[in-house]
């Protein structure tokens, strides 16, 4: 892979990810050690009010019944018409996915917690109270990461040379413990984006780039272009079909694919502004009624009912005391 391409991960989802820099609060030096728990501790509590500054991720884990927002602030979970947010472990997450365990991230930890900076690939079997090393725990992290829901398959665009890595598009197929770089034969594309992966296939996944969505059905060795050459924002599977957001006509568009016949349905949702584009969806695969997606100035709504009715969540990233 040329690395013009590589280093042309300008959507305008890596606008956000791109701002994924050590604040305040957290710990740019090693701490010793494997990994360590936090010492504070750690619940789930209701919250009343709070601002989010960016999203990183959204997804429904399999241990919970509710919708997490990764963000800089920690994991935030919209659950049975409430909010809640953990009192310890607020770590920056980034290239959060949601898997039927729990879930997977990269990002940077909070201040004192004794983890690793940067994480690398991190797991969580219980909703962020700790969270054990997958992959590269203290060497890197990865804003483009993605998992199958059900499976062993991790995927990752590693932007730089790493032991036992490749730069690009990398996917391991046993819980990250070896790693293959994807060929990309017949991609044409001018910029790597966000990947989608299959929810009970792990081969199977989808890459949403600047011109249209890429789909692979054998771990991305080969792409084929799915979609016409539109700028597509956000993607991930429905069962097998896909759901993605694109940009036409400076209008922000919401679909559902089939990848292999083409066919293509557009979904009613909120009017957006052009400068607000979604970034982020979720489906949940207990429940695929149940959608979700964030936009780029972090307003977040939900549909119970698949796409019918739309509920306002967040609107710029803000839940103000009722």
């Amino acid at each position: 892979m040329k690395k013009s391409l590589l280093f042309s991960l300008i959507s305008i989802v890596l606008l956000i990810a791109a701002g994924c820099t050590n604040k305040s609060g957290q710990d740019s030096k090693p701490a010793g050690g494997n990994h360590a728990k936090a010492k504070v501790n750690y619940e789930i509590k209701e919250t009343k009010a709070f601002k989010l500054s960016r999203i990183y991720g959204i997804g429904y884990p399999g241990n919970d019944a509710g919708l997490y927002l990764a963000s800089n602030e920690g994991l935030i979970i919209y659950r049975a018409g409430k909010w809640f947010e953990s009192t310890a472990n607020r770590h920056q997450y980034i290239g959060f996915q949601a898997v039927n365990t729990g879930f997977i991230a990269s990002g940077h930890p909070q201040k004192g917690t004794g983890y690793k900076d940067p994480l690398g690939i991190m797991k969580s079997n219980n909703k962020g109270k700790s969270m054990e090393p997958v992959a590269f725990y203290g060497k890197a992290n990865f804003h483009f990461l993605a998992a199958g829901y059900a499976g062993p398959d991790i995927y990752m665009i590693n932007e730089k040379p790493l032991e036992q890595l490749s730069q690009g598009v990398n996917y391991s197929k046993d819980n990250g413990q070896n790693w293959q770089v994807s060929k990309l034969k017949g991609f044409q594309a001018d910029s790597l984006g966000m990947i989608a992966v299959h929810p009970e296939k792990g081969d199977i996944i989808a890459m949403a780039t600047r011109s249209g969505i890429y789909y692979s059905t054998d771990n991305g060795n080969t792409m084929k272009l799915v979609t016409d050459p539109f700028m597509v924002t956000a993607v991930t599977f429905l069962g097998d079909s896909l759901l993605f957001s694109s940009v036409e006509e400076n209008k922000i568009l919401l679909k559902r694919l089939d990848p292999v016949t083409g066919n293509q349905t557009t979904l009613s949702f909120p009017f957006l502004d052009y400068d607000n584009p979604i970034t982020y969806l979720a489906v949940n695969p207990k429940n695929k009624k149940q959608i979700a997606f964030s936009t780029y100035k972090n307003d977040v709504y939900e549909s119970v009912d698949g796409g019918e009715k739309w509920i306002n969540l967040l609107s710029n990233g803000k839940k103000e005391l009722e």
